[in-house]
């Protein structure tokens, strides 16, 4: 495509958006709410995951070694623990350190656990961590079985409801978005459709006199552009300002929930600030696509 003709599309794209006028407006403006609502989607559904992923990390198997096994068959434990599949890594703690742990955990009721340090009650145990979060069950489930295992212990239930949680909150997400984004591009196509109808007559004569396709049909596909870029430039000013508020002030409030721990700022939000800018112009150009091939008879 020659620049001259690349200009002349730029400048009747541009002038499409000044002819519709108040229609270019309102759907600039539904564009704009549209994504400022992906973006918030976008953040929460991307944090969540973030969030989902440390604390699946931190899933682990605490395994008891049965009080009676001597030194040889706690070593072979060890050892047959490492060989299961699905094993990423395996840490011997001594009961010694489960009372200290224990103790420092309950802080100064913890103090009164000091006393049974002579005669330390605890089992030895091995700490197990999944190679994958989601087959902790199946890896808990073998090690069960195994000799010289009194109990295994991962917060059955509380991991699963984890799983589910974080399964469910990424796909509803998900869905969220896509149906926003088709909103979008459902108000983007009606605009280039009054446009189109608008210039019926213009761009029959263009026909006629040997416009191709494609010549009279990119300056919609840059009106469809513009559009959504507009529509994306407040939702941008949002998601910088809004995470940067939220990302040096929530720590402070939510205090009591250590286990948010949101993603840095910076990349972050200019990176999600691209992704809108993105998804801005490829549902205005989606938009503009549907509308030329339902109502451009060319």
């Amino acid at each position: 495509m020659k620049f001259r003709t690349l200009l002349r599309h730029l400048r009747e794209g541009m002038k499409n958006i000044f002819r519709n006028g108040w229609m270019t407006f309102a759907s600039i403006a539904a564009v704009t709410t549209t994504l400022i609502l992906v973006a918030v989607f976008l953040a929460l559904v991307l944090n969540l995951d973030q969030m989902a992923r440390n604390i699946e990390q931190d899933v682990q198997i605490s395994t008891l070694i049965d009080l009676t096994a001597e030194e040889d068959e706690i070593v072979e434990l060890g050892e047959e623990i490492e060989q299961i599949d699905g094993v990423a890594e395996v840490q011997f703690s001594s009961n010694d350190n489960e009372l200290e742990s224990l103790i420092e955990s309950m802080g100064d009721e913890g103090q009164a656990w000091i006393m049974l340090e002579q005669d330390n009650p605890l089992n030895h145990v091995y700490i197990v961590e999944a190679a994958v979060p989601e087959e902790t069950e199946a890896v808990a489930d073998q090690i069960s079985e195994l000799d010289s295992v009194e109990d295994v212990l991962y917060g059955q239930e509380v991991v699963e409801r984890l799983f589910q949680f974080t399964n469910y909150a990424r796909a509803i997400g998900l869905v969220l978005i896509v149906a926003l984004v088709f909103t979008a591009i459902f108000l983007i196509s009606n605009t280039i459709k009054i446009t189109i109808i608008a210039r019926s007559t213009e761009i029959g004569i263009q026909k006629l006199v040997g416009a191709t396709n494609s010549f009279i049909r990119w300056p919609f596909f840059v009106e469809g552009a513009l559009l959504g870029i507009l529509g994306s430039i407040t939702p941008i000013a949002v998601i910088v300002g809004g995470y940067y508020y939220i990302y040096h002030n929530l720590p402070s409030i939510m205090e009591n929930f250590r286990f948010i721990d949101l993603l840095p700022f910076n990349p972050f939000a200019w990176q999600l600030s691209g992704m809108v800018l993105l998804i801005g112009a490829v549902i205005g150009v989606w938009g503009s696509v549907m509308s030329v091939r339902k109502f451009l008879k060319v």
